[in-house]
């Protein structure tokens, strides 16, 4: 599968923003999608995972509150609207996919090794 993620650019502090991720490729609506970050000499870290039917979602910390992901089956489409952005929020940011588990179907993955599809990234800058 091909992940393809947009949206990303210059913003001001305060700021939202809605990033876009569209797979090409195998069956969507199994899959189990992912929004990661990663800040210069930073470790690639979680922001907000949805499951394969949509019926849940995790949220990081750091964003909870302020942070939507959804995921748009018929356009084989994952979002990402961060709200209230921060300097902090400055990185890269990734979509990932991975097939979910029939024999689980309740669990998100959370962690970067779990999930075996990425696209290239998208650049978030938040200015002060």
């Amino acid at each position: 599968v091909q992940l393809q993620a947009s949206g990303g650019g210059l913003v001001q502090a305060g700021d939202s923003l809605r990033l876009s991720c569209v797979a090409s490729g195998g069956t969507f609506s199994t899959y189990n999608l992912a929004w990661f970050r990663q800040a210069p000499e930073n470790a690639r870290e979680i922001v907000a995972a949805v499951r394969w039917d949509g019926g849940s979602a995790f949220y990081a910390d750091s964003v909870s509150g302020r942070c939507i992901v959804s995921r748009d089956d018929a356009r084989n489409t994952v979002f990402l609207w961060i709200d209230s952005l921060k300097p902090e929020d400055t990185a890269i940011y990734f979509c990932a996919a991975r097939t979910s588990n029939p024999n689980i179907p309740d669990y998100i993955p959370k962690t970067r090794r779990e999930y075996n599809h990425w696209g290239q990234g998208t650049q978030v800058t938040v200015s002060s």
